[in-house]
């Protein structure tokens, strides 16, 4: 994982309500990178697990709250006749 991802998937889970444990996991994750330059696989399959979990609690704010996709409308008839 290179350091855009990293900043990347930390800010998206900032964005949700992390327990002290998860906050703590990710604050450690962050300091190994700058120490080391990299995670470990176990750190990185973590984080990515949390921000999956994380991200399908919360609904998508640009998706409607119907049932999925868009009702049919009625077709239209065609206007009166064509005199030429």
């Amino acid at each position: 994982m290179d350091k855009a991802r990293l900043d990347w998937v930390i800010s998206g889970l900032n964005q949700h309500g992390l327990t002290k444990a998860e906050d703590v996991f990710l604050k450690t994750a962050s300091e190994d990178f700058d120490r080391n330059q990299a995670l470990t696989e176990k750190q990185e399959e973590r984080m990515e697990a949390l921000y999956k979990q994380k991200s399908q609690l919360t609904p998508d704010k640009n998706r409607s709250a119907s049932n999925g996709c868009p009702k049919k409308g009625k077709p239209r008839r065609p206007g009166g006749k064509t005199v030429f």
